[in-house]
């Protein structure tokens, strides 16, 4: 969840990561929408390309493949299915899709090595930084391009196309409020119990972070209300594309931190099962907006 881009015709928006290009069959996901076992498989492949079909009935299982579907999801690549536990899933996953990063470092699955919320939270920070890098992109393109149409027609007039960015961005920052609401509701205290103090500095990273996003959101407004050809037009452009660049360094050095210095203590916490799989449960309730209404903005 580094991040190559294929060459397009089309404006920076819809440029894609060149591992997607690579075709995979349709991936069907069979398992109760309760379970937090379907959503922890579901999120984890809606952050890479592959064409996702979810069928939301314990019942379907049953039909399909005749086994009891209690505390286990069915995933089905082509002729090839699989049903059992998380761990088995994932193998699965890692077997049939190389480039599926479903643990930290890109490497194979270690069954019982890996706490759920160190994966869920690293995904979600590849996921960000991509969609940072691709809103960066295309405002770089909107400056080269200096107010002109895109190449590609269904774009719109400038105009138009502002607010296809603006409403790109409000959702990029709705996911990272979110997320950093996440981290400082659950995964935090955690750390806190564990060593009182510890997660200050990450705590004072979200609250630096926070002036630019929201200064990036009125620059982008401001560019909406301009003449596409004036040159203040242009010098706001500018500005956004240098703002992002800002955001993009932040966000990297910010995850890299979190994920080098606090997310490996969470094996150290030696949670129980129940405690996991209740973190988790809270994680989907408290971003609710981005995993429901949001879920298919993640990569």
């Amino acid at each position: 969840m580094g991040n190559c881009f294929v060459k397009s015709e089309k404006l920076t928006a819809e440029i894609i990561p060149r591992d997607v290009a690579k075709v995979y069959p349709t991936v069907r996901l069979y398992g109760s929408p309760k379970s937090i076992l379907t959503t922890y498989i579901r999120f984890a492949l809606l952050h890479k390309s592959v064409s996702l079909d979810f069928v939301p009935s314990s019942e379907t299982l049953r039909d399909h493949f005749g086994s009891d579907p209690d505390g286990h999801v069915t995933l089905q690549v082509g002729s090839e299915s699989v049903t059992g536990s998380r761990e088995k899933v994932l193998r699965f996953m890692e077997a049939r899709f190389p480039n599926l990063v479903t643990a930290a470092g890109g490497g194979g699955v270690e069954e019982g090595k890996l706490p759920v919320m160190v994966t869920l939270t690293r995904l979600q920070h590849k996921s960000m930084l991509w969609h940072v890098e691709r809103v960066l992109r295309w405002a770089e393109d909107l400056v080269k391009r200096g107010g002109k149409k895109a190449v590609d027609p269904s774009v719109g007039s400038p105009k138009m196309e502002i607010r296809k960015f603006a409403r790109s961005y409000s959702e990029l920052l709705e996911v990272m409020m979110e997320h950093a609401r996440m981290e400082e509701t659950l995964l935090f205290p955690f750390f806190d119990r564990a060593d009182r103090g510890l997660s200050k500095a990450a705590k004072e990273e979200h609250a630096r972070d926070l002036p630019l996003m929201n200064g990036i959101k009125e620059i982008i407004k401001s560019v909406g209300v301009l003449d596409s050809g004036s040159p203040d037009f242009q010098e706001a452009l500018y500005n956004l594309s240098a703002r992002l660049k800002l955001l993009l360094g932040q966000c990297k050095q910010h995850f890299k931190e979190e994920e080098v210095d606090l997310l490996p203590l969470m094996e150290a916490l030696e949670l129980s099962k129940d405690q996991e799989e209740t973190a988790l449960d809270q994680c989907f309730d408290l971003m609710h907006g981005t995993h429901g209404r949001l879920l298919k903005f993640f990569s």
